[in-house]
């Protein structure tokens, strides 16, 4: 009789241990997937309202909406893979812009092949990451502020070469393969950001590589004593920072027909707001590609509903700029809670 109380026990027992489970399983479900639920209740809302409900739920909104963010997107994902390391990279928005005119000014007023336009613009964005992982490897200089500088300098450049003005005209191919082109009535733009997003995803979270890039993200010092070569891991991220960026300048300057010499240096504060609130999701206090793109559109889709409601263009500032507050300290209290989960368990 003893014996079969004894073991019976712990059976009675797992009642209460299961109930007080539940309570953090929603949470968990709630944290990693709160902004998609948060998205998709942002455009029933919409879809209900009779000021938007005509407009707001239609294939064209849709189809703008996914088009019209793949430059912001796309700059948002550069900045990501230098966050994840634990870097900054405010040079991105910059090195968008550099490429975007190289490929008007070496297509337009030398007549290059658009090809080789792109493929130098790809180069001088990976050109721009060494310089940057140089300068903050060699000489121990946070990245915040060599990245500043060095963006500065870019913009500086490409005030420069373009004599300050807009150059347009660029050759009809690119344009056709970036907005014209579309599938599902979406622009082709938007299969470009989806698949880098995934791509991105895979390496992070599926390859030695990927994983050695959280490693260091997470402490350097304790990489560092576990083999992991962290200054050639942080070299790599701001080389790919640098030609994901300047793959943006492709995407702008095939959106827009043209190359304007300040504009991309705008979607820096959004690009932003978008990577730290997608490390509030998904993988809640990390940052990675699918939160980050998540975020994009997102936020995107809050501000086409408030403007169709007749909000004026000041509604985007306070988007992004209470988008990125809230976020940072959302992500903060998610880091909070991995290392007390961790520190308990």
């Amino acid at each position: 009789m003893n014996t079969t109380t004894r073991s019976t026990a712990p059976a009675v027992g797992a009642e209460p241990e299961d109930v007080t489970r539940r309570p953090s399983r929603i949470a968990q479900f709630v944290a990693r997937f709160g902004l998609l639920i948060a998205w998709v209740v942002v455009c029933v809302i919409f879809s209900v309202l009779p000021q938007t409900a005509d407009i707001f739920p239609t294939v064209d909104n849709l189809a703008s909406i996914l088009g019209s963010q793949a430059v912001i997107a796309v700059l948002t994902l550069a900045l990501v893979v230098p966050l994840v390391t634990g870097d900054y990279d405010l040079s991105v928005a910059y090195t968008l812009t550099l490429s975007a005119m190289l490929i008007a000014i070496l297509n337009v007023q030398h007549g290059w092949p658009i090809l080789a336009a792109v493929t130098v613009a790809l180069a001088v964005g990976a050109a721009i990451g060494v310089v940057n992982a140089l300068i903050v490897l060699f000489f121990r200089i946070d990245s915040l502020i060599v990245t500043l500088g060095t963006g500065t300098f870019i913009g500086g450049i490409v005030l420069w070469i373009s004599g300050s003005n807009t150059i347009s005209g660029l050759a009809p191919g690119l344009v056709d393969w970036v907005i014209v082109k579309r599938v599902l009535n979406i622009p082709i733009a938007f299969y470009y950001v989806l698949a880098l997003a995934l791509v991105m995803w895979y390496v992070f979270e599926l390859t030695p590589v990927g994983r050695r890039m959280l490693f260091v993200g997470r402490g350097r010092n304790v990489a560092r004593l576990s083999g992991v070569n962290v200054e050639r891991i942080r070299l790599g991220s701001f080389v790919m920072s640098g030609v994901i960026a300047a793959f943006g300048g492709v995407i702008y300057a095939g959106t827009t027909g043209a190359a304007d010499p300040t504009s991309g240096t705008q979607l820096l504060l959004p690009a932003f707001a978008a990577a730290f609130l997608g490390a509030t999701t998904i993988y809640p206090g990390r940052f990675n590609p699918i939160g980050a793109l998540a975020a994009v559109y997102f936020l995107v889709t809050g501000i086409t509903g408030f403007q169709l409601l007749g909000a004026q263009s000041y509604v985007q500032q306070l988007f992004y700029g209470g988008a990125l507050v809230l976020a940072v300290a959302l992500s903060q209290l998610a880091r909070k809670r991995q290392t007390l989960e961790a520190g308990s368990g």
